[in-house]
This record gives C-alpha cells, sequence and structure tokens, in this order.
C-alpha cells in the first residue's frame, strides 16, 4: 500500500468483536494468561512482539498496533514505543553500549541526547567521540577497535546540518557497528533511513508523527530481532512505557501525518525564502534553499524538506528578544511539530560554550553555524502569507527588552558563575 493508505489502515482493522472503525483504547495494566503451555512461555520470556500480553509495561493492545503502524511507514520490521524520545534514546544506549565502548555521535542534535552522551554515560565508562557527521571523513577517522554504535541525527536540532545517510551507513557496517538514525525532523512521510542503509531509527512521536503536541512518546525501529531485544532488556528494566492513551492519540495523528507534512514543507519553503532575503536576517538554514550547504544531498534522500527552518539575526539576541515579544501569530516555545507555528532563541554561551564536552574545536566548528545564537522556527499550519506577515513586523519592531535584554542577560550570567 502507498504511505497515504498505511497511515490511515496500517495496524489497525476495524475491532473484531464490535465492528468500530477505530480500534479501542486498552488501559488495563495487566492481562489474563494463556494456559500452561508454548503460548504462556512465550509471553513470560518476551520471545516476540506477537506474544500474548503480560503486563502493559511490556505490551499492550493499544500500543502494539501503534507499532504495527509506524514499523509499516518506516518500512521496518519491528517498533518499540516509549514514554518519550529520550526514553527510547536512553534504552538504545543502554542496549547497546557496555562499559569500556565508544560511540560516535553527531556533535549537534537533541540537547538531552548529547548532554546524555557528553555527560552521563562517562559515569558508565562509555566512551564517545563528538562530529560534525555531516562530514563522513571525520566519522571515519574517529572509529576505534572498540567502536560499538554511530548515533547520527539528520537534519541536526537545531542548525539543521543533513549526514549522508548512505555513506555513513557503508562506514558502520565496513566497521561491523550499527547505525542509528534519529529521523525526528524528516519523519517517514520524507525520509527513509532503514531503505537507506541505517540499523535503527529513532522518533520523538512528541512532535510530527503525533502531530497535535498532546502526547508524548518514542520510537525504535529496525530488525526484529534486534528491536524485541531492546524491548526485553530496556523497556522491561528501565520502565519507560508509553501510555496507552498517549499511544492513541498518536496512533490518531499519524492518519494526518502526509497532509500535514505536505503542509509544513510548503509553509517553510515559502517563509525560508522570506526570510533570506529580509533585511533584519543575516543567515537561514533551510536544506529546501539552494543555499543551504547541504541542498543537493537533502534532495537525493529526503522526499521535501520539512517544517524546520533555522537562522541568525542582524542584532543577535536583542532582536531575538525583540522578536519574541512582537510575534502574534507564532508562539515563544519550545518543541516542534505542532499545527502552531512555535520559534525559539538558542544563545551560543548557553547551549554550546558552557557545554563542558564541548572542545574548543567543537565549539568553533558550530559557531560558524550558531554566530551568537540562533533561532529555531517549527512552521505550523497556518497560512503562510500570515506567518510571513507577523514575522515580518516583529522582525521589524523595537521593544525596550530588546534594547536592554543583551545587557541584563550578562549581569544575570555574572551572578550564576
Amino acid at each position: 500500500m502507498d504511505f497515504e493508505t498505511l497511515s490511515i489502515h496500517g495496524g489497525e482493522p476495524p475491532d473484531a468483536e464490535t465492528g468500530a472503525v477505530r480500534q479501542p483504547l486498552h488501559m488495563a495494566v495487566t492481562y489474563k494468561l494463556p494456559p500452561f503451555g508454548i503460548k504462556l512461555f512465550e509471553a513470560l520470556n518476551l520471545e516476540n512482539d506477537q506474544a500474548a500480553h503480560v503486563y502493559t509495561r511490556w505490551s499492550n493492545p493499544t500500543l502494539r498496533a501503534l507499532e504495527k503502524r509506524l514499523a509499516l511507514l518506516e518500512d521496518a520490521e519491528s517498533a518499540v514505543t516509549f514514554a518519550s524520545g529520550m526514553a527510547a534514546v536512553s534504552a538504545l544506549f543502554f542496549t547497546l553500549l557496555s562499559g569500556g565502548d565508544h560511540v560516535i555521535a553527531s556533535e549537534v542534535c537533541y540537547a538531552g541526547t548529547v548532554e546524555l552522551l557528553g555527560q552521563h554515560m562517562p559515569r558508565f565508562a562509555v566512551q564517545t567521540s563528538l562530529v560534525d557527521t555531516s562530514d563522513p571523513d571525520q566519522v571515519r577517522r574517529a572509529l576505534r577497535p572498540n567502536t560499538r554504535l554511530i548515533y547520527v541525527e539528520t537534519p541536526a536540532n537545531p542548525v539543521l546540518r543533513i549526514a549522508d545517510i548512505r555513506t555513513l551507513a557503508a562506514i558502520a557496517h565496513e566497521a561491523g557497528v550499527p547505525l542509528v538514525v534519529d529521523s525526528t525532523f524528516a519523519t517517514p512521510a520524507l525520509q527513509k533511513p532503514i531503505a537507506l542503509g541505517a540499523d535503527y531509527v529513532i522518533h520523538s512521536l512528541t512532535k510530527y508523527l503525533n502531530g497535535h503536541g498532546d502526547a508524548l512518546g518514542g520510537v525504535i525501529l529496525g530488525k526484529a530481532e534486534g528491536v524485541q531485544r531492546i524491548r526485553r532488556e530496556m523497556l522491561v528494566h528501565l520502565g519507560g512505557a508509553l501510555s496507552p492513551f498517549n499511544a492513541w492519540l498518536i496512533q490518531r495523528g499519524l492518519e494526518t501525518l502526509h497532509m500535514r507534512m505536505q503542509k509544513h514543507c510548503e509553509n517553510a519553503l515559502q517563509i525560508a525564502r522570506f526570510l533570506e532575503n529580509h533585511p533584519r536576517v543575516e543567515r537561514v538554514f533551510y536544506p529546501g534553499l539552494e543555499s543551504h550547504p547541504h541542498h543537493e544531498l537533502a534532495k537525493t534522500q529526503m522526499s521535501a524538506f520539512g517544517g524546520m527552518i533555522a537562522l541568525r539575526l542582524k542584532g543577535g539576541m536583542g532582536a531575538a528578544i525583540t522578536l519574541a515579544e512582537k510575534v502574534k501569530v507564532f508562539t515563544y516555545a519550545t518543541s516542534l511539530g505542532h499545527p502552531t507555528s512555535l520559534l525559539f532563541y538558542y544563545p551560543y554561551d548557553l547551549y554550546v560554550d558552557a557545554m563542558p564536552f564541548y572542545t574548543p574545536t567543537h565549539k568553533q566548528r558550530i559557531r560558524q553555524w550558531t554566530g551568537d545564537g540562533l533561532v529555531r522556527i517549527s512552521v505550523g499550519l497556518e497560512s503562510a502569507d500570515d506567518l510571513i506577515a507577523d514575522l515580518d513586523q516583529a522582525l521589524r519592531g523595537r521593544t525596550l527588552k530588546g534594547l536592554v535584554g543583551p545587557a541584563v542577560y550578562q549581569m544575570m550570567k555574572r551572578k550564576t558563575a
């Protein structure tokens, strides 16, 4: 079936008992077990993803329906869902990495992931090399005899670097290690990492796949054996199980994913082109723009370029404060993938320079993209004309906080230093 059909019908036939077109929401925590025999032992040992349900931390009918649909959309053999994207990332790391192992990861990716790798995994004797994964040579040079995993985020949050999944998969497999791709920004509507050679794909379901800003969730997808190992070893033991109600909401959101992503992409391209020519904007990063350093690569592995834009403003932090105060249709907020358009400012000194795990070389490379700070825009589903008009009036505006804010920020930094 085509993607559009699978996003509506995949993993969710009409309810066998009632005929309901939508599967019921199963909030049960525990289940009557099969009689003594093979089916009971399959369930208690979590031998496969079709075993009888035992306890909702292990599996649940609503979660299973969602996992089936996600696997179909991502062209994966299997999927396991979690309470959040970070729960999924943590489960994957703790399953595939042990003390003394080495992981290569994108130096720029979701803050929670890079902080987990840079600040916490060293406590468990796991070594990390953070590199610019848009440069395959850096990945190749970072390989060690004890490398056990290559972890890539593309497009990368928040700078929108693009990594060559095919090339990195070849590097990983030549070294005998799996390639993991966080494809949250792209979704399976725009990018299929497994078809490009990745072994595992991660999504924060909270974002575009849910699409309504009302449910946390995460997922790992890949071959059935590896995914089942993650379920058995880390979903059960770390306990980051997805709520059945959230799974039901995310399943609902998937039904409009293909339509929503088309609108997100159309809006974002119009807005990126507008911003690229705005007198108050210094630099725009959007993979759909010919000016993006990785535009040609993005065209080869993405069907469209997503709803995320990053930009540097002339006027730095003061201009960003003014923008946040003056927007009316946009909301100044974190997260992404909502129907509502959101924007957020990342000061370089707070999000990069202050991080103890970044070397001077890391900081220099990242600063080439962020400058003193970066505005990340999650383009929503509103009228593109209304969004452009809102940005234009906000960019041209002036506020008192925008004038004095940078000085106040420096004072606050000195007080907390």
